[in-house]
């Protein structure tokens, strides 16, 4: 394969959306606040529900690899007093969530034949508007749980605007809450013909990934990139480039992802939080996979398409490799 060849195929890896991400959905911010348009929305044909139970676990089909949706008829005669939220619009379609506590949980399990799937699963197993609607459920209904109280008086709040905005009940000053995304960056840094990864105590034998940490407050997301890397490995970074953001609401982050090119190879971890780092070529990764003494990320995470990416500037497919060692088990 030419070296045009090669790039315009890492380029198409790169523009791949990643898991979560590239959800086609008109969210209707505009129509929140009309109550009678809402509650007739949900009485529509059209109207479709994402169930979750407690602890952010969706309903799935027995047997098949899908949401199991709750129809208007169902919600309307069984789970009537269950408030839901607004997820948007979207192939003819108006998608809502609601969240049910144990004993509706069981209820709805016995009379659909469902099974409970996490969010981590089920990114590697729904289509991609499934994923990504789940993952926009399970953010804003985590966000709803989180924000039951006024973080300024501490009163009572009120879900209003259809699931979207908390209000504060204090008849002597209500606050308004919006809900919230905790950015955190992660970052493929390479010197030369290697690429820096790191490992965390508890993690599967082998595996090493693309540093990580979150914004703080103040602070850029090139200057969060420079530091954490720093933090972590001692290593210094020149300068950082963007790469691609996966929505992560496990429970309520925002994983912007970049590349970032190293001053040197010197490395000094300063605390406990990577058990190891170390500078990878190309055939290091080859060979530790093919050797399976190397494990990289699952294709759920973008830290998975930034070393996927990495590889692939230099004609290494990643996705072939992961084949290549399963194909050996």
């Amino acid at each position: 394969m030419s070296v045009e060849a090669e790039r315009d195929k890492a380029m198409a890896t790169r523009a791949r959306e990643n898991v979560f991400g590239g959800v086609d959905i008109d969210r209707m911010a505009e129509r929140r606040d009309d109550r009678l348009w809402v509650e007739d929305t949900e009485r529509s044909a059209d109207a479709r529900f994402l169930v979750l139970d407690e602890e952010g676990r969706a309903f799935v089909q027995a047997g098949i690899d899908r949401p199991c949706w709750m129809t208007p008829s169902m919600r309307a005669e069984r789970f009537g007093d269950v408030p839901s939220t607004l997820l948007g619009l979207a192939d003819g379609n108006a998608w809502f969530t609601l969240v049910l506590d144990e004993a509706h949980a069981e209820i709805y399990a016995t009379l659909t034949h469902a099974r409970r799937m996490s969010l981590r699963e089920a990114g590697l197993l729904f289509d991609a508007f499934d994923a990504g609607l789940f993952a926009y459920a399970k953010g804003i209904t985590h966000w709803q749980r989180q924000t039951r109280f006024c973080s300024l008086c501490g009163a009572p709040t009120l879900l209003v605007s259809s699931g979207h905005r908390a209000q504060c009940t204090n008849p002597h000053g209500p606050h308004l809450h919006f809900p919230r995304t905790d950015a955190a960056i992660i970052v493929i840094v390479e010197e030369g013909d290697a690429c820096l990864l790191g490992r965390q105590r508890g993690w599967p034998k082998g595996r090493y990934s693309t540093l990580a940490g979150f914004i703080e407050p103040g602070e850029s997301l090139e200057d969060a990139v420079r530091r954490e890397v720093r933090e972590e490995s001692g290593v210094e970074v020149l300068h950082a480039t963007y790469h691609s953001s996966q929505p992560w609401p496990l429970p309520a982050s925002l994983m912007v992802g970049f590349t970032a090119t190293a001053k040197t190879r010197e490395i000094r971890l300063r605390d406990d939080e990577l058990e190891d780092a170390r500078w990878f070529t190309v055939d290091d990764i080859v060979r530790g996979m093919a050797e399976g003494t190397l494990g990289v990320p699952p294709p759920l995470s973008v830290s998975y398409r930034l070393i996927e990416h990495w590889l692939a500037l230099r004609g290494v497919s990643l996705d072939e490799l992961i084949a290549e060692t399963a194909g050996r088990a």
